[in-house]
């Protein structure tokens, strides 16, 4: 547990970390899509425009099968450097901790068994709605469902998410709901103005200030679908959502359609506690009272580049990392020096 730092509620916290410590967790990754992830110059996720829509599927494959069938490599930004997954893949395999994979509007569908919400995937917001008010009330519904089934089966669901350009569309809908939000990037300069504009333009289309209408003006299908989840799984067992900026997106709409506070947290990495262009501790405590779990991994020892870019500000979070990596440590009580060395282990599986 030393590798933890509570945020937020800290006996909440606590409380939260002392009834897991059984160790019996489900990973669920959803995956979906926004088109505004093909403005360029929004995210790296991805070797360039035409296989950012391979990223979701892509990612949901590596961590099944540790290679991918949509793409003949696992996701890398243009230079290199690999998908956030290689540290949820070391962190659920190292601890047997079982995942399974639900599509909530994916572009390409990922060639394995999967939970199919029906979804459709999200438009361009600086350009048109993302989703219809249908959509949106589906996509909780859908999440609702699926949430309670999986919470059913075990004492910690945790949710991890893939949805390249998810931090613009969480930036509009974290505003559009009131909230004052300074978002992380995947890429270390963070290109804040360029969010900016495209979150402008998509706000002044907000003409009710319904959630539902919100989301379904700015936002994405992931949001509404996670959401969706929480609200019924946290009835049932502890949920943590894995996740930075997109997850707080999730905790906003899921305050205005109802979940348990006490039994839920988030948990991400310290790359995005710590990342000064956004103020995701803040955000979150005003948001709702629930506490912030954050890791270290301790990638900045590590010999590869391409491990601690991470470190450095590239991705810092995704495919659920952080909240894998909590889990993981707390089922085998390793710590982050111990997670380092089987991270090196599987990049040098990859790339050697």
């Amino acid at each position: 547990m030393e590798n933890f730092e509570l945020i937020g509620n800290a006996e909440k916290g606590k409380k939260f970390l002392e009834s897991i410590q059984s160790g019996n967790f489900l990973f669920s990754f959803v995956i979906s899509y926004t088109e505004t992830c093909e403005i360029p110059g929004i995210t790296i996720a991805g070797a360039d425009k035409d296989s950012i829509q391979f990223t979701p599927p892509a990612d949901a494959e590596y961590l099944h099968f540790g290679y991918c069938k949509t793409i003949d490599k696992i996701p890398m930004t243009p230079d290199g450097k690999p998908t956030p997954g290689i540290l949820t893949k070391t962190a659920l395999e190292s601890s047997s901790i079982p995942h399974l994979v639900i599509n909530a509007g994916s572009k390409i569908t990922p060639q394995l068994p999967f939970i199919e919400s029906g979804l459709s995937f999200g438009k361009n917001i600086s350009t048109q709605d993302a989703m219809t008010d249908t959509q949106v009330s589906h996509a909780v519904d859908f999440g609702r469902i699926v949430g309670r089934s999986l919470a059913s089966l075990t004492n910690c669901l945790v949710i991890g998410e893939c949805i390249p350009g998810g931090t613009t569309t969480a930036l509009a809908v974290l505003q559009a709901l009131g909230y004052d939000a300074k978002v992380s990037s995947s890429i270390p300069e963070n290109p804040i103005e360029l969010k900016k504009q495209i979150v402008e333009s998509a706000l002044k289309r907000i003409d009710s200030d319904h959630p539902y209408s919100i989301v379904a003006k700015v936002g994405d299908p992931m949001i509404p679908f996670v959401a969706g989840m929480l609200s019924s799984a946290s009835s049932v067992s502890k949920v943590m959502l894995a996740g930075g900026t997109q997850m707080a997106a999730v905790l906003a709409f899921a305050s205005k359609i109802g979940f348990d506070d006490e039994n839920t947290a988030i948990g991400t990495t310290s790359y995005i506690t710590d990342d000064e262009s956004a103020n995701f501790k803040e955000l979150i405590q005003k948001i709702a009272d629930v506490p912030m779990i954050s890791v270290d991994p301790g990638l900045k020892d590590s010999r590869h580049a391409g491990l601690r870019a991470f470190s450095e500000g590239f991705a810092k979070e995704g495919v659920g990392a952080g909240g894998s990596i909590i889990s993981s440590m707390i089922k085998t009580k390793n710590n982050s020096a111990k997670f380092l060395e089987l991270v090196e282990e599987e990049y040098r599986r990859l790339f050697t």
